[in-house]
């Protein structure tokens, strides 16, 4: 019986391989007409606005902390160390209930000593419009307490491949179980 499952399974992959090979050479070949067109295209740019709503504690919890600070002699007012991965919903207004944009996944780590500051890396992935799948990312140092933070884009896909630009973040509202943040994003793009 195990030999006939597992005839039958390598039948099915070797019927099944000429498909993926097929998806991936039209890929291909999007992908060289795209290039070929970007000799002769001038950068676009685009400016995002939305919420970031980073939920740390109690229902619908969208970010966790996947290594906490580590134990040292001289324990940390900073949480030092700390890293937190996030799959946060991106709204056009401020309630969680505003229509969505996207989602911010990634992660942050408290990567300062002395002030609570953060390590973000994230990347933001539209999930309806005309933008839907594409996403921009993000890598900066966050100063929590600032009122306003600014980060590099750092690339893209999508309608947003060789991103390059800015976000800038301010502070909504944050207490124990949340964040809301207010994003303004600038993209340059092809």
């Amino acid at each position: 019986m195990e030999k006939v499952v597992l005839k039958l399974f390598f039948i099915a992959l070797f019927m099944f391989m000429p498909l993926l090979h097929s998806s991936s050479i039209e890929e291909n070949i999007e992908l060289d007409q795209w290039f070929q067109k970007l000799d002769n295209s001038k950068p676009k740019l685009t400016r995002f606005h939305f919420y970031f709503h980073d939920i740390v504690a109690g229902p619908g919890q969208t970010s966790v902390i996947a290594v906490p600070p580590p134990k040292t002699i001289k324990p940390s007012t900073t949480m030092f160390g700390q890293v937190s991965v996030f799959d946060n919903p991106l709204t056009k207004g401020p309630e969680l209930t505003s229509e969505l944009v996207g989602r911010g996944q990634g992660l942050y780590s408290y990567a300062s000593q002395e002030e609570f500051s953060l390590l973000l890396a994230m990347t933001i992935v539209f999930t309806g419009g005309k933008n839907n799948g594409s996403s921009v990312t993000i890598l900066g140092r966050n100063s929590m307490f600032q009122s306003r933070r600014e980060f590099p884009i750092v690339g893209g896909t999508g309608d947003f491949r060789l991103a390059r630009g800015f976000a800038s973040a301010s502070t909504y509202i944050a207490n124990a179980s949340l964040a809301i943040v207010e994003y303004n994003v600038t993209v340059i793009h092809y």
